[in-house]
């Protein structure tokens, strides 16, 4: 099992400078204390994500750490130039030392799409063709591509990855989503309840193996809200706090549209979440204890944690994720080691 992070960065209230600062403090936590990557989502005309450009923000994360992989999740394609951020992708690759990943989608919320000046109709057209610009950038010394949107003829590629090439992540959320990223070996990330994120997790072993049957088993991910504290007690008014700033992060700009999520819909209040099992919360024992039960029903093999939202205080952060390191993931690594 291997250990990853992932990071809205929503507005927490603090000056955005001084966020930003706490915020590269605990990612220098998470590379000292052995996490394997650091994943940031992109957001655009919301109080969602204070960083709606990724790459600057891993950039500066990259000469604050040492092993920490650091990983986009996810690029919204339609709203980017592909060539640009292939040129991008390199870049931040060679600045973290063959450290980088990425994500690649098309982006859940068609308002922050059109907030940036595209039809979000043609969003899942400009997200296949923008995908196959950025994959034959980075495997070609030449670009040459013709679509609908991009047009490209005899281009010289003169930046490379320093990796061959980074490793890529596709968000999903059904078994019937795992046929692509299985073909393209990605790693996977899902959320949902543990019975659905099983189904996902036994379709994708048995589509990759299929495709790739010598190839190493990828990263199978599922994201949990984890806060650990001394008492459940404590864990739980935490959290129940933080939330009640994160949601209306989460739901301003679907609320500005008189809209909903399609996919990702989350409670307005914490005590549900915790319910649905998508939060972990609680003193060491009781976290080690539930997060134990969903790994061995959930087939993963990387676990992500959310361990800062909202208007979480950064040393209930710290708190919350030493916690975590000191007495949460060794027990995965004993897990491992009973024969089955």
């Amino acid at each position: 099992m291997k250990f990853g992070i992932f990071d809205q960065n929503d507005r927490n209230g603090l000056p955005i400078n001084q966020q930003y600062e706490e915020r590269l403090q605990i990612i220098e936590l998470y590379d000292k204390l052995g996490f394997h990557c650091y994943h940031v989502s992109e957001h655009h005309a919301t109080t969602l994500s204070a960083c709606p450009s990724q790459s600057v923000f891993l950039a500066a994360a990259a000469q604050r750490t040492r092993k920490l992989r650091l990983s986009p999740l996810v690029y919204i394609l339609p709203i980017h130039h592909p060539v640009r951020l292939a040129e991008e992708i390199c870049m931040l690759d060679h600045l973290s030392g063959g450290r980088f990943e990425y994500g690649v989608g098309r982006g859940a919320s068609p308002h922050e799409i059109e907030a940036l000046g595209i039809d979000p109709a043609t969003a899942q057209a400009r997200y296949v063709e923008s995908y196959e610009v950025v994959k034959r950038f980075l495997n070609s010394d030449t670009l040459n591509y013709e679509g609908t949107f991009w047009k490209f003829k005899d281009v010289p590629v003169e930046i490379k990855p320093l990796q061959s090439p980074p490793p890529t992540w596709y968000a999903l959320a059904s078994p019937e989503s795992t046929v692509w990223p299985a073909q393209e070996k990605m790693n996977i990330v899902c959320a949902g309840p543990i019975a659905r994120v099983r189904a996902i997790t036994d379709r994708y072993r048995e589509e990759f193996a299929k495709r790739h049957p010598f190839d190493a088993e990828p990263l199978m991910g599922v994201n949990r809200y984890i806060v650990v504290a001394e008492t459940d007690r404590e864990a739980m008014e935490i959290g129940s706090r933080a939330w009640s700033a994160f949601y209306p992060n989460f739901i301003k700009l679907w609320k500005k549209h008189g809209t909903e999520p399609v996919n990702q819909k989350l409670p307005p209040t914490f005590e549900p979440l915790v319910e649905s099992g998508l939060a972990v919360v609680g003193r060491p024992e009781t976290v080690r204890e539930k997060l134990l039960e969903q790994a061995s029903n959930g087939g993963f093999n990387y676990l992500i944690g959310t361990f800062m939202f909202g208007n979480m205080s950064m040393q209930e952060a710290k708190t919350s994720i030493g916690l975590f390191h000191e007495s949460v993931m060794p027990a995965f690594g004993e897990l491992e080691r009973v024969p089955s």
